[in-house]
């Protein structure tokens, strides 16, 4: 699983999925589906952005290229994050799903509205004993941050 860069994924989306495979290419990794999951609102922002866009790919890599391919991954700009786990047998519909992204016609859906949180109140900021919680800026501020 990789999670791209909304910016780059929504000029073109294509390009952003090369970028991954040429990454695994460049590494011997035999790729077997490669297709875009979904986009979704981040728990926490990573390198300033709320939002990304999830691929999911299925590929054989010798295990000896697993740490440089890891190395290419957290160097990478267009990769936010990624999470490479073994797995025995590809899912049954997996070949469909990413066969499906090949066809005629196919475009990424536009992006859902954005469903950030609201803001909270005052009241929500403090603890059982009615002490206020300080924002996580104000701490990084006391640290010198």
């Amino acid at each position: 699983m990789f999670l791209l860069d909304n910016q780059l994924v929504r000029e073109d989306w294509k390009a952003a999925k090369s970028a991954v495979s040429d990454l695994l290419g460049k590494h011997g990794a035999k790729i077997r589906t490669l297709r875009r999951w979904d986009e979704r609102r981040l728990a926490y922002p990573i390198k300033n952005q709320k939002r990304a866009t999830y691929f999911l790919a299925y590929f054989d890599i010798e295990s000896g290229s697993i740490p440089a391919l890891r190395r290419d991954l957290e160097l990478s700009e267009k990769v936010l994050r990624h999470l490479m786990l073994a797995c025995e047998s590809l899912p049954e519909q997996e070949n469909e799903l990413a066969q499906a992204e090949l066809a005629e016609g196919f475009s990424v859906p536009p992006p859902p509205p954005d469903d950030t949180p609201e803001p909270r109140r005052e009241e929500e900021r403090r603890d059982d004993l009615g002490i206020e919680i300080p924002e996580f800026n104000a701490i990084d501020e006391d640290m010198g941050r």
